[in-house]
């Protein structure tokens, strides 16, 4: 089982940037980004095994709402979402400058254990995402979405790089760069929020306020 005391790294773009595919799919699209996150931070924090979560973002809007929601924050300082990844875990597991003051959690072994989780998880159940971190096992792993095509969850090895290779086609880049795919069904984390659709999806669970998932006119 993969031990407890993971960190969990959570990306997030500026409220205005992110989900560009989402943009008129609800009538506050800021809001809209902010509540995918808010539900996937507060899922995260509920999952056994989560030892953190820390949002990385440059965003002072979702800092503050993330924080409220009891997630940690590093800064985002990278060229790119996989640039952003390598900086934030070399921070949270203590192989970085300390400048994020990110707390250094270790396994009993003295092992630093990280994550990578998208903000666009609404539906996740925290139970699944328990699961996944301990069918990892120890491994360097990932979880596919829902199409099978991107990624949703990235493991690091104990000790290890997460080397993240976020993007079109991640989950065949994470394949081929060695992570072991997990094959768990895991349907609340492997959903997604890209497109109108998915949105439609997790909008009839009914896990996302009504007020911000309203079709834009």
């Amino acid at each position: 089982m993969y031990a407890p005391g993971v960190t969990v790294l959570v990306p997030l773009k500026p409220l205005a940037e992110a989900k560009s595919r989402l943009r008129g799919a609800a009538a506050g699209h800021e809001d809209l980004v902010l509540d995918l996150a808010r539900a996937t931070v507060s899922a995260a924090l509920a999952a056994d095994g989560v030892a953190q979560v820390l949002v990385v973002t440059r965003d002072r809007r979702a800092a503050a709402a993330l924080r409220e929601c009891g997630a940690g924050l590093l800064a985002d300082e990278g060229r790119d979402l996989n640039d952003t990844l390598r900086r934030a875990a070399a921070v949270a597991t203590g192989r970085g400058d300390g400048s994020g003051r990110a707390a250094d959690r270790r396994s009993a072994g003295g092992v630093p254990l990280v994550a990578a989780l998208p903000a666009d998880v609404p539906a996740l159940r925290p139970a699944e995402l328990a699961q996944a971190l301990a069918a990892a096992a120890g491994r360097r792993a990932f979880v596919p979405d829902a199409a099978g095509l991107g990624t949703v969850l990235l493991v690091a090895a104990p000790g290890d790089p997460l080397d993240p290779r976020f993007g079109p086609g991640s989950a065949a880049a994470h394949e081929h760069s060695g992570a072991i795919r997990l094959a768990g069904a895991w349907p609340t984390l492997r959903r997604d929020v890209d497109t109108a659709d998915d949105l439609a999806v997790v909008r009839a669970w009914g896990v996302l306020r009504a007020d911000v998932t309203t079709p834009a006119e």
